[in-house]
């Protein structure tokens, strides 16, 4: 076939991603080949391909296509995650548009919408996710409010509640007023804000004589330490939350702290709304943190709601779902919680009540679904027992069985796994799997699968058959999503509803994990607790843990902060293939990836490369009748594609996935089309012989084998050009078996790579000294280490335009010299050597030869590198100090005879 002059990704993307759907190469089925899977960590249905995105599916379909091609059968499980806060807040955002109010539909009716807008928009990442050529398994295609999906969920509910570890209760929960949800620790966001902090006057009820003249320390309520002197009849204490004032409880202080004793058993006045509250008495007040002294807020403080059920203390909430003031605050009553902190300073300040206002940076939680700040907030809410769970799932990585990779992010893992907490799986919306309780009149509930189920558990409960579904209602809360994707590696394969089916059998345990390490608690060590929990193993062995995408200044990619740019765009200007290879260039597991756009550029000029290399080889006319003058360079380019092999089979054997495409990476650019091409290519309209054209041909094609995890499409495209011979209709890249790893000559690939120095300092020759590539050199060599140059002859001259070569007992006087190896290489010139800049050279030579020993004798002499280092590394090591020695003397011999 005609090949077009530069590679165009636009015109074969399309066609082979369609080519493969197709043929059906990314079907997987159980068949006697060893399988190997993964899942997706599955996106939300609201969101659209990011460049987090982008890098995560690189990987996975990188290690999906290599296992493709080692003959497994590869099974990438595609799916979507239903996002309960995310999908509700757009869904009530075009219900707003459209004039209806969510309070205004009744639940069927609101999930009806939600269920259209999923249709309309749930599935527009996964078609992203084709552009960039991922290979997952379409029809099998999973989405967490699937029937079955959610009937996993709603089973998993029940079992947990009946083996005693789901509970409901009343805790202080993260509250999410946007959302008007709970939310998990996990989900918030740790912020460093600007804020205020407002010193507050309590007035002292009763105040006896003895006060007058005394200080009263001041106490900020967040345990940042303030002192000031303070009037006779207030006690002052800073906080940077005045609109909460409304619900405080107390004050209290250490029962041993002296400067306090006048206060025990006293009471003060809040200011604004002259509620009187308790001065108490907890050693929970450290005496020399702060003041010692801490308002006490219930309702409205994890801390402060401890403290205050070990005293009785009142609960008052004054904050309504949405953030705003309710009827318990007394005053500024429907304000939202920010606009009532501004105006209640104002009234403060009115009333005599504000001692002062500063500064103040401290951290606040934000919600990671809707940004909004959090409120702690007491709540009934739903629990599951962590700590019987988090034991054995520990245990699988503290032994090895899962790999976290990078293994930096075990210790990270060990804390989480040894100080879990219970998990509040409740949500206050409609969006999800609506939680499996049902109340009773009385208050009571029964846990089961539907309503008829209930009626019966609820008879027997009561022993009252006289109960009806009307008497009856559901707990309104679905379940946390992570509720659900924590059961995904079983339950995408039915592993619930029938638990000895083909595909659990064969697909589970799972192999790899690509995801995030922001997620390693919430979402992987919970799918490990769930696949001990229901299946009593492990559910994958390898977790790659990816970093965070950031810009070249180091800041986290963000579309507020405009630096993040359209992965279709990337995609649509440089090639799928080239914005593949940009993101893997630089993104070593576990570390952030400092991208640039400039690697999807050195992505899209190396599929060039590979193209223009093609045409090349296409261009050749063969003449049979040819000898093969190419011997050498052949069997050189087959050990070192063979090196390279190790190299790469190595990488990906650690999970060093960038290593591995920088490895193929000069192996093409560097080894194949820099010297190997250069080494066989003909004389210009010149025949090449049948012999060097058949191995080229053939180590070209291997070539796209080892490319094509990382270059799909333009390995598809040239994997079918008429030169490799007929194709048939799945005799396809993509199912290529990779090669072998074939014999090595490692004596040869050493003494190339000093043919190599040798070419490159005749090169430097010429440029130094103006002379054109196209002028012939003669060439002469003084051999100290043995090496036979005369076999190299053909490929010295042929790339250093060489007429003459020839080996020599002695120096070449009057010629410029250079050292390869310890070999000595002369080459005469027209023009006199001058003596004062070869001089200049050759001590600049000596300089870093005397550098360089000194690293290397440092390595050799340090007894901890020589007690830990491999042997073959300490005799690379002894091996370039011998080589370096017998340089130096080399060198220090022309500088006596130059008098230098």
């Amino acid at each position: 076939m005609s090949i077009a002059k530069t590679y165009l990704p636009k015109e074969t993307e399309d066609k082979w991603y369609s080519y493969w759907l197709q043929h059906d190469f990314f079907k997987s089925v159980p068949d006697e080949r060893e399988p190997y899977t993964i899942v997706i960590p599955p996106p939300n249905v609201t969101g659209v391909l990011h460049m987090g995105h982008m890098l995560n599916n690189t990987i996975q379909d990188v290690l999906v296509r290599r296992a493709r091609m080692k003959g497994k059968n590869a099974c990438w499980v595609p799916g979507t995650d239903h996002a309960s806060i995310a999908t509700e807040a757009k869904v009530v955002a075009m219900l707003k548009e459209r004039g209806i109010s969510k309070k205004d539909l009744t639940r069927p009716e609101f999930l009806t919408y939600a269920w259209e807008w999923k249709e309309k928009y749930g599935g527009i990442i996964l078609d992203q996710l084709k552009k960039l050529g991922a290979s997952c398994d379409w029809g099998r295609t999973k989405f967490t409010m699937d029937p079955e999906m959610s009937e996993a969920v709603i089973d998993t509910f029940i079992h947990l509640y009946k083996k005693g570890l789901i509970y409901r209760g009343v805790r202080m929960v993260n509250w999410d007023p946007q959302g008007k949800t709970a939310v998990s620790d996990e989900e918030v966001i740790r912020k460093e804000v600007n804020q205020k902090l407002y010193y507050i006057k309590y007035e002292v009820v009763s105040s006896e004589s003895s006060m007058v003249g005394s200080e009263l320390p001041m106490a900020v309520n967040d345990g940042t330490t303030h002192h000031s002197p303070l009037t006779t009849h207030y006690l002052t204490i800073a906080t940077t939350r005045p609109e909460t004032i409304m619900a405080d409880a107390a004050i209290c202080i250490n029962p041993n702290d002296e400067r306090y004793i006048h206060l025990h058993g006293k009471t003060v006045y809040i200011p604004l709304i002259k509620r009187e509250i308790p001065v108490i008495l907890d050693e929970y007040v450290t005496m020399d943190f702060g003041t010692g002294c801490l308002k006490v807020t219930p309702a409205h403080d994890l801390n402060d709601y401890e403290l205050g059920q070990k005293h009785n203390l009142p609960v008052i909430d004054i904050l309504n779902d949405d953030g705003t003031l309710n009827e318990k605050a007394q005053i500024l009553v429907g304000e939202d919680r920010f606009m009532a902190r501004k105006k209640i300073a104002g009234l403060l300040e009115e009333a005599g009540a504000l001692a002062k206002v500063e500064d103040y940076k401290s951290q606040i939680g934000f919600s990671e679904r809707t940004d909004a700040v959090i409120e702690p907030k007491l709540s009934m809410q739903w629990f599951c027992k962590m700590s019987e769970m988090a034991k054995p799932a520990l245990d699988y990585v503290l032994n090895g069985e899962i790999k976290l990779i990078p293994e930096k992010f075990i210790n990270t893992y060990r804390h989480w796994m040894e100080n879990v907490r219970d998990w509040n799986i409740s949500r206050q919306l409609w969006w999800g799997q609506q939680i499996p309780a049902w109340y009773l009149p009385n208050g009571e509930f029964v846990i089961a699968k539907n309503i008829d189920e209930a009626l019966a558990e609820a008879k027997l409960k009561t022993q009252n058959s006289l109960l009806t579904t009307d008497d009856l209602r559901q707990d309104p809360d679905v379940v946390d999503t992570w509720f659900s994707s924590w059961l995904w590696p079983i339950s995408v394969f039915d592993g619930f509803k029938d638990p000895n089916n083909a595909d659990i059998n064969y697909y589970y345990p799972t192999n790899d994990l690509v995801t995030a390490p922001e997620i390693l608690f919430f979402w992987v060590a919970r799918m490990i607790m769930a696949g001990h929990e229901f299946r009593g193993e492990l559910p994958f062995r390898n977790v790659y843990l990816t970093g965070i995408v950031r810009d070249k200044l180091g800041r986290k990619m963000s579309k507020s902060l405009g630096n993040s740019p359209d992965p279709l765009d990337l995609i649509e200007q440089y090639g799928a293939d080239g914005v593949r290879v940009g993101m893997l260039l630089c993104s070593p597991a576990g570390n952030d990836l400092m991208f640039d756009v400039s690697y999807c550029e050195q992505g899209r000029n190396f599929a060039n490369k590979i193209w223009n290399a093609f045409k090349l080889l296409k261009g050749w006319e063969v003449d049979d009748s040819l000898e093969n003058p190419n011997k050498i360079a052949i069997e050189w380019f087959g050990s070192r594609f063979n090196q390279a092999l190790g190299e790469i089979e190595d990488d990906f054997g650690q999970y060093r996935l960038s290593e591995a495409l920088m490895a193929t990476y000069k192996l093409v650019w560097d080894d194949f089309c820099a010297w190997y091409l250069e080494m066989i290519k003909p004389a210009y309209q010149q025949p090449i012989d049948k012999v060097t054209y058949a191995a080229t041909v053939q180590y070209f094609e291997n070539i796209l084998k080892v490319l094509h995890p990382f270059m799909p499409f333009l390995t598809e495209e040239l994997w079918h050009d008429e030169i490799f011979g007929e194709r048939t209709e799945k005799d396809c890249c993509i199912v290529a078996q990779l090669p072998n790893i074939g014999e090595i000559n490692t004596q040869l690939l050493e003494e190339v790579e000093i043919v190599k120095i040798v070419l490159t300092q005749i090169r430097n020759i010429r440029n130094k000294n103006e002379i054109s590539p196209k002028e012939a050199l003669s060439l002469s060599y003084k051999s100290n280490s043995g090496i036979n140059y005369l076999q190299y002859a053909a490929i010295i001259a042929k790339l250093g335009n060489i007429c003459e070569f020839a080996s020599v007992a002695d120096k070449v006087s009057g010629a410029v010299n250079f050292i390869a190896s310890t070999d000595e290489f002369f080459i005469p010139l027209s023009q006199k050597l001058d003596p004062v800049v070869e001089c200049a050279r050759l001590v600049k030579e000596k300089d870093y030869l005397l550098g360089f020993l000194k690293a290397v004798n440092a390595k050799l002499g340090n007894e901890r590198f020589m007690a830990n280092a491999k042997p073959e590394i300490i005799e690379i090591e002894q091996r370039k100090k011998a080589d370096a020695e017998a340089k130096l003397s080399i060198i220090e011999q022309n500088m006596v005879d130059l008098a230098c």
